[in-house]
């Protein structure tokens, strides 16, 4: 594998915090689609109401967020083996951009919801892609989700590592699911370094 390029996911990857999506969920009455989906289907009043009780959420957590373990280092690898680096993220521009500035991170490329493309499908890691003038055999994606699995093979991105300790959680996708950051950086270093042979 030629790695020149890599997508991170923002929340519960490059950050640790504590959503409950399932409650989030429940709460807005969403049913069977992604809640960004959903809430773009309302109506006024409802969406707007809606989109309020996610905004509390979202700014709940990303107060709360911190800087996942292992994330400067890897960052960092990447840099040094001319790696680009692009963070896509179906979270609001201002909550993105808190956290950046936040925890000091610089990435190539950032997209966020506010670009009309959100996960679960690919068209936000595309065009982060077209925006790093990279193919999708060039690039592999992290995420802790399967949002970020779905997303990633809509894409056409095979390289895709999962950060979770529930593996299981994960049988049956064509990911790499490790259980932190660190534990990436010395994968991803092994698979650089055979690049070099």
């Amino acid at each position: 594998m030629s790695f020149r390029g890599a997508i991170f996911d923002l929340d519960g990857t490059v950050v640790e915090n504590s959503y409950d999506w399932p409650r989030i969920k429940e709460e807005l009455e969403v049913e069977g689609l992604s809640i960004l989906d959903y809430l773009g289907r309302l109506e006024e009043p409802e969406r707007s109401r809606k989109w309020a009780v996610l905004e509390r959420h979202e700014t709940e957590q990303t107060a709360g967020s911190a800087l996942r373990e292992g994330v400067r280092e890897l960052l960092s690898l990447l840099r040094s083996r001319g790696v680009a680096s692009a963070l896509v993220t179906n979270n609001s521009h201002k909550n993105t951009d808190y956290l950046l500035r936040k925890f000091g991170l610089c990435f190539d490329c950032v997209i966020t919801r506010e670009s009309g493309l959100w996960k679960p499908s690919g068209a936000p890691l595309r065009e982060a892609m077209d925006r790093m003038a990279l193919r999708p055999d060039e690039c592999f994606a992290v995420g802790d989700t399967r949002f970020d699995v779905l997303a990633a093979i809509d894409a056409g991105i095979g390289a895709v590592f999962i950060l979770s300790k529930e593996p299981e959680a994960f049988v049956g996708f064509p990911v790499e699911v490790l259980p932190d950051m660190g534990t990436l950086e010395e994968r991803l270093e092994g698979l650089l370094m055979a690049e070099d042979e």
